[in-house]
């Protein structure tokens, strides 16, 4: 009885801490994901009551929209590029902070800075240095390369946004650093014994015992390179340059100005489910290639 009592007790004290995140869950997420289902499925201006057009919305942006298909595509190469070349960065930077070099906290610390530094400010300093006379255009000019308009040309603008996501590759070094100081020393003692060099151990030992972190940087990167927009915002500004706006066009900056621009709040809602069926794919994908090379030390197999 006392202890029956105790339980309880316990079970009440469990609900009323989760219940704060239990009604933010309800009121905040699934309550709106509901909606937005809903919302998908009618014309709605959010001045005037929705009115129900099915799957008219769905229909007319895979049959009758170039923009979404510009967008998608602009998406998808962004995603392709940024988060590859994110995840070689982020190791390559690793696997040097993990050598025993004089200063190497300070080498740390300066990585993993541009991680700290808020996207606006981030994305307004990168304003500057890829102006066409800017820093980055010069250092190109001392080795003899003319460098282009890069929030300027068409040609250039999803490049420059590479450039700015992967400035911020500290956050996936520092995990691929804390796996590479969890890897057992004496793996290496032994394929030294074995007459294995520093090549050789790296990709023998070092990259199978960091492919769960390199797996978990490629479904976050995945998951954010779909959802990228404060870059595509803040850099290519729709009413100054239309042309390289619609270049650099990604999927959440075209779904923006549907909702808040041309107060097309259902057609912004079909996007976004759209856009989540896009990224829940990618990510089932991504799953289903673990067993082929992601390595589990305590996996039994």
């Amino acid at each position: 009885m006392a202890m029956s009592k105790l339980r309880r007790r316990e079970a009440l004290w469990f609900y009323l801490f989760v219940s704060p995140w239990v009604i933010g869950f309800l009121v905040f997420l699934l309550g709106p994901m509901i909606s937005s289902i809903y919302l998908s499925l009618t014309d709605w201006d959010s001045f005037t009551p929705p009115k129900w057009v099915g799957l008219q919305n769905y229909v007319k942006l895979l049959t009758d929209d170039p923009v979404f298909w510009k967008a998608l595509g602009n998406t998808f190469h962004y995603a392709a590029i940024s988060v590859p070349l994110g995840l070689l960065v982020g190791l390559w930077l690793a696997n040097l902070l993990n050598k025993q070099v004089r200063g190497r906290k300070v080498f740390r610390t300066l990585i993993y800075l541009p991680t700290l530094v808020p996207l606006v400010a981030a994305a307004m300093v990168f304003r500057v240095v890829l102006a066409p006379s800017g820093p980055f255009n010069d250092v190109l000019g001392l080795v003899g390369i003319s460098g282009p308009q890069w929030l300027l040309d068409p040609s250039w603008v999803k490049y420059a946004l590479i450039l700015l996501s992967v400035w911020g590759a500290g956050s996936a070094t520092v995990l691929l650093l804390a796996a590479m100081k969890g890897i057992p020393r004496e793996l290496y003692e032994a394929a030294e014994v074995d007459g294995a060099g520093p090549v050789r151990q790296f990709w023998s030992i070092t990259v199978p015992h960091l492919t769960p972190v390199i797996f978990f940087n490629l479904v976050m990167g995945l998951i954010a390179a779909f959802q990228v927009f404060s870059q595509v915002y803040i850099l290519t500004p729709k009413a100054s340059q239309p042309g390289t706006y619609n270049a650099s066009q990604t999927m959440v900056p075209y779904l923006f100005d549907q909702a808040f621009s041309y107060y097309h709040m259902g057609y912004a809602s079909a996007i976004s489910w759209l856009l989540f069926a896009v990224i829940l794919v990618f990510t089932l994908l991504a799953f289903r290639t673990t067993r082929r090379w992601v390595f589990y030390e305590t996996e039994v197999k």
